[in-house]
Parts: structure tokens; sequence; C-alpha cells
């Protein structure tokens, strides 16, 4: 039994667009949403409300942290009933791609208008695209993570997903590059007749373009049905070799050990996740409005952190090889939260750099993102194959229905809690504080709760003979 590294990379396309688009939606969107509704609330221009009070940036991440949570609360609905749709669904061109096709070509057409939208002072209108990205992307991205799972076998699922989470930091990557030449905080501190349009429409329509091509990669070089057919005697060998309690049986309940397992997974991930979002979330608002800084330091922050995701991710099967999935989990976690806990201790510079009088970007916070990035890796490479490890071939959509189920249920929570704690604490080192509090507590659930099965050993191919590329 062998991991086919092509056809992986090749179905690592689906992860490409969601990180893609994911990254530019959260870099840009919730500075969008603090600019337009602090400009409305309190009449100032973007330029004189940054060097206004910091009382009046804070008090609008409560809404900011709504509008967010109320795209994660869709997400939350949504996710587990594509995934139970696609399970049922068999089209002559598989059961997940007329998913991520519809949801992929929807979502990239109406991408821009959400910048349009904003440039003209349209809340209403902005908030609406947005809400019809995170539709169509949520029918996309359930099948989309399924895809791979379906078609390797159990355990070859953690390397497989390195593959499959590198591939999407190269996505992640492509809309980072663009904040560094297209600065966020130039649109941002000019006064409203001279912000163009330009800087922030760019970024949204490279990104579009690229998910479209990169779900027309996916649809021409990977063919479900064909696939299942061809590995059916190497998917039912991965389910006899699975890293569970007990064994999983076709239409039977979950035994008591094994949905323990998954439960305990689950109440980790959701405490991890609250901690990650609350990060991605308000990171960029972070460096502009606490660090007074360039917005381009976001981005160079996030390639920092996803450097080192990509080497967490390169590693970690080969971790989770041999000390199991559960200690690789639980390393990721404490190393995350060391990175976090420097962040703590991380003050504005004072020292003036930019012509908009922006300061010098601390550079022990590249450390701390590199860090976490690192650990973070290591604890998003195995989780994922850890949940689905616990159901048969034909609840693998709704497995992964469930493992969305506790992300974003976490991502619907922790942007409108985080945002109270900013207007209570009139502090943004709240950010730092919190996300360390939470891994904190996800790591002790996880090493408590969580049993350590590793799956029997596999003979990897190495070699020539791994880049196999039938």
């Amino acid at each position: 039994m062998k991991l086919n590294v092509k056809r992986t990379c090749l179905i690592g396309f689906a992860f490409f667009g969601i990180l893609l688009l994911w990254q530019v939606y959260d870099s840009w969107c919730p500075t969008f949403l603090t600019d337009i509704f602090a400009r409305n609330m309190y009449g100032m221009s973007s330029a004189a409300l940054k060097e206004s009070s910091p009382e009046n940036i804070l008090n609008v991440q409560w809404l900011v942290g709504i509008i967010m949570a109320c795209d994660n609360l869709a997400a939350l609905i949504l996710l587990p009933i594509f995934g139970r749709l696609s399970d049922k669904t068999e089209t002559p061109i598989g059961k997940r791609m007329p998913y991520i096709l519809t949801g992929t070509f929807v979502a990239a057409v109406a991408f821009p208008f959400i910048p349009l939208f904003f440039h003209m002072n349209q809340v209403a209108g902005m908030v609406a695209v947005m809400a019809v990205v995170l539709l169509f992307m949520m029918m996309y991205r359930n099948p989309a993570v399924a895809l791979m799972p379906d078609i390797t076998p159990k355990p070859l699922r953690t390397k497989a997903n390195g593959i499959i989470n590198i591939m999407g930091y190269f996505g992640g990557a492509a809309a980072t590059v663009l904040g560094i030449f297209l600065k966020l905080s130039d649109y941002i501190n000019a006064a409203d007749e001279a912000r163009k349009l330009w800087i922030i429409e760019i970024p949204f329509c490279i990104a579009s373009v690229l998910m479209v091509i990169s779900a027309l990669v996916l649809f021409f070089t990977i063919r479900e049905n064909r696939l299942k057919e061809e590995l059916k005697d190497e998917l039912e060998e991965g389910e006899r070799m699975a890293a569970v309690e007990t064994p999983i049986e076709e239409d039977k309940p979950m035994s008591t050990a094994n949905r323990n397992m998954l439960l305990a997974i689950l109440a980790a991930e959701f405490l991890w996740f609250m901690a990650d979002n609350a990060v991605g979330t308000y990171i960029g608002n972070y460096v502009i409005y606490f660090l007074k800084a360039a917005s381009s330091n976001t981005s160079v922050l996030v390639i920092a952190g996803g450097v080192a995701s990509v080497i967490g991710f390169a590693t970690a099967g080969y971790i989770a090889d041999k000390i199991g999935r559960k200690w690789t989990i639980v390393t990721g976690l404490l190393i995350s939260f060391v990175g976090l806990l420097t962040a703590v201790f991380v003050l504005p510079t004072g020292n003036v750099v930019g012509a908009n009088g922006e300061f010098s970007f601390p550079a022990v916070l590249y450390v701390s993102f590199i860090i976490k990035g690192y650990g973070m890796a290591l604890v998003h490479n195995c989780s994922f194959p850890m949940v689905v490890e616990l159901c048969s071939s034909k609840q693998i959509g709704k497995f992964t229905g469930y493992y969305y189920a506790a992300s974003m249920s976490a991502q619907t929570i922790t942007p409108v809690l985080l945002g109270l704690f900013f207007r209570l604490t009139m502090e943004w080192r709240a950010l730092p504080v919190y996300a360390s509090v939470l891994l904190a507590l996800s790591c002790l659930v996880f090493a408590t709760l969580v049993r350590n099965i590793k799956a029997r050993k596999v003979e990897n191919a190495k070699g020539l003979d791994a880049l196999d590329a039938d």
C-alpha cells in the first residue's frame, strides 16, 4: 500500500481554492467592516478615525464579530447538510464534483462585488454579497475536503492530508503576496475622495480567477467514479488497518468507545478553532489599529506562519508514525501555546517609518507566528484523519460535516465573544491572551480524553516507487 503523491496533489487543488478565498476574505473583510461601521457611526473619515480615541475602533469590533459570526453560523448549518447530500449523490462525474463545481463558480462570480459595495459605502449590499459567497463556498467546502478520504486508504490519510494542506497553503500564500503589494492600509488611510478602488478590487478578482482554474484542474484530472472502483481493494484493506478502538461496520451504530473518542476530538477541536479563528479574524485590525503598522506587515506575518505551517504539514505524518496522532496533536498545541504567549508581551514600537505615520513592526511577532504556524500545522494535519477514521466509507461526508460543525460553531462564537472582551477591557492585548487560554484548555481536553491508537504498520513505498503516478 502506497500513497499516490501526484494524485493527492491534484486533489489538493480543491483545498488550494478554499484557502485562497478564505485568506483574502479574512485579511480584508474584517477591516472593511471596521472601517464602514466606524465611519457611519462616528461620521469621520477613516484617516481621522485612526487618529481618534482607540475606544472608537474597539467599540465597533463587536459589530464586526457579529457579521463574521453570522457567516460562520450559516456554515455551521450548511456544511453538515451538503456533506450528507454529497454522500447520497450519484452522478456520472461523481458524488462530490457537482457540488465543487457549482459552489466554486457562483462564489467566484460574487466575490469581487464585496470590495465594490464597500467602496460605495453600501453596508447592506456588502453584507448580502458576503452571505452569497459563504453560502456557495459551503456547498463547495465539505465535498472538496471529503474527496481525499474517499479515495485514500485510512492508514495513508495523515500523510495525504499533509500534502492537501500544503497545496492549500500555496493558495493562501498567493492571496497573501497580493496584500504585500496592494496595501489595504494605503486605501484605509487615504481621504475618502482619494481612495482607489483597484487597490482592493484586484485581490478579489485574482482570487476568483485562480479558484475557477483550480476547480477545472480538479475536474479534468480526478475521475471520482473510476478511481473508487480501481482502489476498491486498497480502501477495504485500509478499513481493516484503521486506528480505532473497535472495528467500524457498515450500516451499524457507532460503538460507545468510538463515539466517546469522536466527542472528545470534536470538543478539543472546538477550543483550538476558537483560538485560531480569533487570531485570523482580528489580526489585520490588530496590526493596523493597535500596532499602527502598515497592513503589508500582516501579509508578511501570515507568510511567515504559512512557511512554518508547510514545514509542519510535511513532517506531521512522519511524527505521527512514531508517536501516534494523539501526541502529535498535543505537541502541536503546546508549541502553538508558547508562540501565542510570547505575543502577549508585544507592544507598538513607536518608531515612525511610514508616510502615513505608521510605526515599524515588532519583529518578535514574526517569531510568534512562525512557532504558532508550525504547531497548528501538526494539529490540523492529524485531527481531520482522526475524525474520518471513525466512520465507514459511506459516511465520510457526514463525518466531515461533524468536523466542520465543531470548527464553525467555534468560529461563530469566537468573533462575538472576543469583540465583547475588547469592549470590556479596551485592550487589544486581549487577543493573544484569549487565544493562549483557549489553546491551553484544548490541550488539556485532548491529552486527557483522547486515546492514542496507532494504525497497524503500513509498509510505505520508498524512493521512486513513492512517486507512483498511476
